[in-house]
C-alpha cells in the first residue's frame, strides 16, 4: 500500500513539475549508481567510500544528464511523432546512432574535467575509454530504448531510463574513475 501511495504522489508531482522531477530523479539515480560502483564493483567498503565522488556523479546527473536527456526526449517526440513500433524503432535509431555517441563523449569529458584531469589527461582518457563505453552502450540500450519509446509516456521516459541505468551509471562511474 505504501508503494502505491508513493507512486501516486510521484505521478502528481510529475504532472505538475515534469522537468524538475526528471532532473532530481536523474541526479539521485546517478548517485545510486556511484554507490553501487564503489561498494559492489570496487569493494571500497564504507571507510573507503568517496562521498565527494558520489556528490560529483549526482551533480552530473542534476546538471547534465537530467536536463540534456529530458530535452532530447522532448525534441525526439517532436521530430518523430507517434507511438507505433516503427516510430519507436526510428526513435531508437536516432537516439543510439546520433545522440548516444555525442552524449557519451560529452559525459566522459565532463566527468574527467570534474575529476581534475588536465586537458591532455582528459583527452587521453577519452581516447582510451570511449570506444569500449560506446560498445557497452550498444549491448544495453537499443532494446531498452525501443521498449521505452513504445510503451512509456514521454514524462516517464527519463525515469525509466534512469532506473535501468543504475547498472549503467555504476559502469560509467567505475569507467570514469579509473586512472
Amino acid at each position: 500500500m505504501a508503494g502505491a501511495a508513493a507512486w501516486r504522489a510521484y505521478q502528481r508531482v510529475m504532472a505538475r513539475h515534469p522537468a524538475t522531477v526528471q532532473v532530481v530523479t536523474a541526479g539521485t539515480l546517478m548517485g545510486v549508481g556511484d554507490v553501487i560502483s564503489q561498494q559492489l564493483v570496487e569493494r571500497r567498503g564504507l571507510e573507503g567510500h568517496s562521498g565527494r565522488r558520489t556528490l560529483r556523479m549526482m551533480g552530473i546527473g542534476f546538471c547534465f544528464v537530467g536536463p540534456v536527456i529530458g530535452s532530447w526526449y522532448r525534441l525526439l517526440d517532436r521530430m518523430v511523432p507517434g507511438a507505433t513500433r516503427t516510430v519507436a524503432f526510428r526513435k531508437m535509431l536516432l537516439d543510439q546512432g546520433g545522440f548516444a555517441p555525442c552524449f557519451l563523449g560529452s559525459f566522459l569529458a565532463l566527468a574527467g574535467a570534474l575529476n581534475g584531469l588536465s586537458l591532455e589527461e582528459n583527452w587521453s582518457k577519452i581516447k582510451r575509454d570511449y570506444a569500449d563505453a560506446l560498445i557497452t552502450n550498444y549491448y544495453i540500450w537499443p532494446a531498452v530504448q525501443v521498449a521505452n519509446f513504445y510503451f512509456v509516456p514521454l514524462n516517464h521516459r527519463l525515469a525509466v531510463v534512469q532506473v535501468v541505468a543504475i547498472v549503467w551509471n555504476a559502469y560509467l562511474s567505475w569507467k570514469t574513475n579509473q586512472l
